[in-house]
């Protein structure tokens, strides 16, 4: 699998952005899809997942501003982001693993996730 990241930046905070992940080379089609993000000397932290049946679990940091959601006849992962704080600011991970969704929300999850996107700035001033 194949995770390619696009859409951060920098905003001002209050502003928008929408980041996307284009997905390749799918052979199992049960992944859990989402996002984390890491600022610098933290750690690595789940932000929105997307199970296999369409469901979706945000940290509470993201719940009621952040929105994910998944473009089928593209196979693009998209991550909605606004209300944007400085606290927002983070290198954003595109990530998939094959059901467990879990992994974005347990300590250490992200030790056991299978694939990774390059990740893309995000920086709100």
């Amino acid at each position: 699998v194949q995770l390619v990241e696009s859409g951060g930046g920098s905003v001002q905070a209050g502003g928008s952005l929408r980041l996307s992940c284009a997905a390749s080379g799918y052979t199992y089609n049960r992944y859990c899809m989402g996002w984390f993000r890491q600022a610098p000397g933290k750690e690595r932290e789940g932000v929105a997942a997307l199970d296999a049946d369409g469901r979706t679990r945000y940290a509470d940091s993201a719940k009621g501003r952040f929105a994910i959601s998944k473009d089928n006849p593209k196979n693009t992962l998209i991550l909605q982001m606004s209300s944007l704080k400085p606290e927002d600011t983070a290198m954003y991970y595109c990530a998939a693993t094959p059901d467990h969704c879990e992994l974005f929300w347990v300590p250490g999850g992200p030790n056991h996730v299978t694939h990774w996107g390059q990740g893309t700035q995000v920086t709100v001033s």
